[in-house]
């Protein structure tokens, strides 16, 4: 990519949003200059993967980028969705001088086709740097490269929910069955990175309950910084 632009990364807190970013730091591939994330003020959570606020929060810092919190109602329809996600990327534009959104996706043709669409009109352009990287490879590049990941939801329809809570690393990997994508692209499973190479310093994180809502397993990770 052109070094003249102006990134800002599509956030979940999850390990492919976070090596989209590390790929995006490499030379010539413009200035990353901030991330965006979805929100529930109310319940004080990430709407993506239902993650802890104060997380999302301590990786933006460790990350050493602004973070811009969209802010959503619970529950809220997909139209309510873009209104606000797109009235934050107009904010973007007039704060940070974005000229391109980077997600994280990596082979779904429809859910790529839906951003693109999405961002049709708004003068943004979208980036999609992990595109068809081989998921296996890619997940033994990831853990090669020091990230630390944790499963934070999964759909008990594809994965055990034993899975919940535990480090995504290669023993775990190859406890994956053989139909579930290495990097839990078709929904399997989503993360949480507490540590790589994207981050200044570890994100201290521990475990808390497992439970099961709207067909999704959630474990939860507090902050573990007051609790050593």
């Amino acid at each position: 990519m052109p070094s003249g632009r102006r990134i800002l990364v599509s956030w979940s807190g999850g390990k492919d949003a976070a090596w989209a970013l590390h790929q995006l730091r490499g030379p010539d591939n413009g200035d990353v200059v901030g991330l965006v994330t979805s929100v529930v003020p109310e319940l004080g959570r990430s709407a993506m993967h239902g993650v802890r606020l104060d997380l999302i929060r301590m990786q933006a810092r460790s990350a050493a980028l602004p973070l811009l919190e969209v802010a959503l109602p619970w529950p809220c329809p997909n139209d309510r969705y873009e209104a606000a996600f797109l009235a934050g990327l107009a904010q973007a534009r007039e704060i940070w001088g974005v000229t391109h959104v980077a997600f994280g996706d990596l082979f779904l043709e429809d859910i790529r086709a839906y951003r693109e669409r999405l961002l049709t009109g708004t003068g943004l352009e979208p980036v999609f740097p992990l595109w068809h990287e081989p998921t296996g490879e890619l997940l033994d590049a990831m853990l090669a490269a020091g990230v630390r990941a944790t499963i934070v939801c999964l759909d008990p329809a594809q994965l055990d929910r034993r899975f919940a809570g535990r480090e995504l690393d290669q023993a775990l990997a190859a406890e994956l069955p053989a139909e579930v994508d290495r990097c839990g692209e078709r929904g399997e499973f989503h993360t949480f990175v507490s540590a790589g190479p994207m981050l200044t310093s570890p994100v201290p994180v521990e475990g808390g309950e497992v439970v099961e809502r709207d067909g999704f397993v959630y474990a939860d990770l507090r902050s573990a910084a007051n609790h050593g």
